[in-house]
């Protein structure tokens, strides 16, 4: 079978990542660099390296910054994957909310982690790909409607207020490291799972596999009054100009990574009887599906 040209002039390269959530429960950071003993061994770079990983996802989270503002630390990382001529592609909050002064909720979050982004950008300014914000639609759901991460809410209102600042941000930092680094990369994530279900819970499970894909529609400016989810949002309390915003501000992203796991794709069934007490979610029963989704 003949190849394209183009399939021939793109070998395929060896991606990586560092596990390296920070996010918040009640008062408390849960940081998986710490946690794995990653943030004491800068070496672990040089062994990733050695595994023929070019391109590596790397965390210089606003949160860990916050606490340690003198740069050291992730000066010593960046320098050594530049060193090990590794590419990498930097993260700046994932999973999280961002440090104490700040929320997903804070009206002021978008602007924050720019300002954070724009200073990341002047400092490594040969860095050329970026994920402002990892997986921001599961960090919403797990955040305002879950109620699992900080600030604990279970509203569709702090869901889509989650979803829309962290994706607002994702824009402004963008525009904010394109000042320093115009060809920078955003390189976009999320969980892409579908949702199937009973026929009971068909207009749910239809509701959440459009919804999914909301990020990447804001990010493109594909929302507009004629989007299937725009009187969603807006019967769920936000304005229309803020939504109608990211119509007017586009930032595609230049890659999409889907995330897949275990649980990304999910069956919604409301014969709650056929399930033992304790696997059953009230969230998910068919009332709540109409009030929480």
């Amino acid at each position: 079978m003949n190849q394209s040209p183009l399939v021939a002039a793109q070998p395929l390269e060896l991606w990586g990542g560092i596990e390296y959530t920070c996010n918040r429960v009640g008062d408390s950071y849960l940081d998986q660099m710490l946690i794995s003993g990653h943030a004491q061994r800068v070496s672990d770079i040089e062994r990733i390296a050695e595994l023929g990983i070019s391109t590596l996802r790397y965390g210089l989270l606003w949160e860990r910054h916050e606490l340690d503002p003198t740069w050291r630390w992730s000066d010593e990382r960046m320098n050594a994957l530049r060193q090990q001529k590794v590419r990498p592609i930097v993260s700046l909050v994932h999973h999280g909310s961002g440090p104490r002064h700040t929320s997903l909720l804070d009206e002021d979050f978008p602007a924050k982690l720019a300002a954070y982004a724009g200073e990341v950008a002047a400092r490594y300014p040969w860095v050329d790909a970026y994920t402002p914000v990892n997986e921001p639609h599961t960090t919403a759901r797990f955040s305002g409607l879950y109620a699992i991460w900080y600030p604990h809410h279970q509203s569709r209102r702090s869901y889509l207020r989650a979803l829309l600042n962290q994706t607002k941000a994702t824009v402004l930092s963008m525009q904010a490291i394109r000042l320093v680094r115009p060809d920078a990369q955003l390189i976009q994530t999320d969980d892409l799972g579908s949702i199937w279900g009973t026929d009971a819970l068909s207009s749910t499970c239809d509701l959440l596999d459009e919804r999914r894909w909301l990020p990447f529609d804001l990010l493109c400016g594909r929302v507009t009054r004629q989007h299937p989810l725009f009187s969603y949002m807006v019967k769920a309390g936000l304005f229309e100009e803020e939504i109608l915003w990211f119509a007017a501000n586009p930032c595609p992203p230049n890659i999409v990574g889907v995330n897949y796991y275990l649980t990304s794709d999910r069956y919604l069934d409301d014969r709650t009887h056929l399930y033992p007490h304790d696997r059953l979610s009230a969230m998910w029963k068919p009332s709540a599906c109409v009030q929480r989704a």
